[in-house]
């Protein structure tokens, strides 16, 4: 029986990077409009502001598509190299993992360092808008770290998982 490798969480996590740049995106930009991608340095009360913030708004979301798309490959490679699909609580944990990372450091870098947009610009750009986000993102930081190692674990228990031995091992050597 050929040796069975664990899945990879490069997939998973760059898959949450991207997901949760999409629902920054889509909810906040395009739903909601809290804010675009730029509203903080151009404004979005004239329509030649509004098209420059929908124009960065578009290659916002390119860049999250590419990480989708990066993360979609990186599993079909990983899973032709013959390592396991990963269980439900492993790949979950690592989308809400990279969602999380997602908004921390985009909340960090855009929101404090380059003040090129916040959380509410509509409403002026309250800070404890932004601090709920970063507060939201160390959530799904710690919630999908638990879930990932959880599924780690289940991996391991069933054998071949990052913990344990795989299946072409034998129990008693």
């Amino acid at each position: 029986m050929a040796q069975t490798r664990p899945p990879t969480p490069l997939p998973s996590f760059l898959m949450g990077l991207g997901f949760g740049g999409f629902i920054d995106g889509i909810v906040l930009h395009e739903i909601l409009q809290w804010h675009h991608m730029i509203s903080s340095t151009q404004p979005t009360d004239t329509v030649a502001g509004l098209e420059l913030n929908v124009i960065a708004d578009g290659f916002f979301h390119v860049l999250t598509w590419l990480l989708v798309m990066a993360g979609t490959t990186l599993t079909v490679l990983s899973w032709q190299q013959g390592r396991l699909a990963p269980n439900w609580r492993f790949h979950i944990g690592l989308l809400l993992l990279g969602w999380g990372v997602f908004n921390v450091v985009e909340g960090v870098i855009n929101h404090q360092l380059l003040n090129v947009h916040h959380v509410r610009d509509d409403l002026g750009a309250p800070l404890s808008w932004d601090i709920g986000f970063l507060v939201f993102g160390a959530l799904l930081i710690g919630g999908g770290w638990l879930l990932y190692r959880r599924g780690t674990r289940a991996l391991a228990l069933r054998g071949g998982g990052p913990l344990g031995p795989s299946p072409s091992t034998p129990a008693n050597p």
